[in-house]
């Protein structure tokens, strides 16, 4: 550790002549607030590798057009999500003989962190990820697939259990999708996180994502991650992900919780966060508020809570009692394909524009762009270049 402290003050040093020099062009801002946004955008922070910090559970997506027989066969619904259970194995080999398929690097973080990526386009490689995966073929696509969208993967790679896997299953207007964590499920934090040139790239980030299934893998890998930001004033993100987190992971996640700079969630993840802590309110500004007083290591940042709720706006907390609502992109009904990636995505499109330093709205505004494109297409794709202003 004692090797990255100097590495942080640097940063830290940069950060805050940033700072200092911002006032100055701010100024004229009022006056003439869309020639400066306008200009802000064309000269954003400069973004080196490395700059965002993702680690969670990687998945290759394997997506394919199937018949009845086959998804009867597996006994599966036509509209669902499951976790693979035995009877399920052989599926993943049949799909890739049987249908013509598309690979994706997958899983709810790398999403995010891809997306954020594609967002800000260059340079490449300011995202990376860590997560664990198999020496075997489905590993070596997922390789690829990070390759692809210019993310630095650093994959934990074992031969105990075979790549995490995700399989859509479509039929009509409907995804079947099976997923199989395996690998995903084996990150060690003292056979990867820990040695030294993969703990040299989490120095190297001032912003960190992990969603909440991580914490069902490997809490003391997301508290040491968590805890460098919080000492060397980084911003540490963490996302609810799914009401069973907050449920059945719960000590897991107040442990973290003094760490997190920005929580994400949507409104069924913040209900169930609230009931299991006793909140005692349903409304989701409360819980919003609430979380956001939750105790906290860094005192220099406030903590940060954004809440989605669908097609409805996306609550924010500003500080002490304010919270503000934004209003999502409007989208024709008939034009939504797939909701699955919408929360990975305005996650990702918040991550692009916070670790560049802009304003918060700036990154609402850029989550529910990023949320409207993937919702116009079939799994978490995208077309070759943002269109965001």
């Amino acid at each position: 550790m004692a090797s990255g402290e100097p590495r942080a003050k640097k940063l830290r040093l940069s950060d805050e002549k940033k700072e200092k020099k911002t006032p100055e062009k701010k100024t004229p801002e009022k006056k003439t607030p869309e020639k400066t946004q306008e200009s802000s955008r064309k000269a954003p922070t400069k973004l080196g590798p490395n700059s965002l910090f993702g680690m969670g559970n990687p998945l290759l997506d394997i997506s394919a057009v199937v018949d009845k027989d086959f998804l009867e066969k597996y006994g599966l619904k036509p509209n669902d999500q499951i976790l693979a259970e035995d009877k399920h194995k052989a599926l993943f080999e049949e799909i890739v003989k049987k249908f013509k398929v598309e690979y994706h690097a997958g899983g709810a973080t790398q999403n995010s962190i891809k997306i954020a990526q594609w967002m800000i386009q260059d340079p490449h490689k300011v995202c990376t990820f860590f997560g664990c995966i198999g020496e075997d073929k489905f590993g070596e696509i997922l390789k690829q697939k990070a390759d692809e969208a210019h993310v630095d993967a650093y994959y934990y790679e074992q031969t105990e259990e075979p790549t995490g896997t995700c399989a859509a299953c479509i039929t009509g207007d409907n995804r079947s999708l099976v997923a199989n964590l395996a690998a995903a499920n084996c990150y060690k934090k003292d056979k990867h996180l820990d040695l030294k040139e993969n703990w040299k790239l989490v120095e190297k980030a001032k912003v960190y994502y992990i969603a909440g299934f991580f914490l069902t893998v490997s809490l003391e890998s997301i508290l040491k991650v968590a805890k460098h930001a919080s000492e060397n004033n980084k911003l540490f993100t963490l996302n609810l992900s799914a009401p069973f987190i907050s449920q059945f992971f719960k000590d897991a996640l107040m442990e973290v919780m003094p760490y997190v700079d920005v929580l994400f969630g949507n409104e069924t993840e913040a209900a169930t966060f609230s009931k299991e802590q006793g909140f005692q309110t349903e409304d989701i500004e409360e819980i919003a508020k609430k979380a956001e007083a939750l105790p906290k290591v860094n005192k220099k940042r406030p903590r940060i809570v954004v809440f989605t709720q669908g097609k409805d706006g996306t609550i924010m907390t500003k500080g002490g009692d304010k919270v503000e609502t934004f209003p999502v992109l409007k989208i024709d009904q008939k034009d939504i394909v797939d909701t699955n990636g919408a929360g990975d995505a305005f996650v990702g499109g918040f991550l692009s524009e916070l670790v560049q330093d802009k304003e918060l709205e700036q990154c609402v505004k850029a989550g529910h762009y990023a949320a409207n494109v993937i919702i116009r297409r079939a799994g978490c794709t995208f077309p070759e270049k943002p269109d965001f202003h």
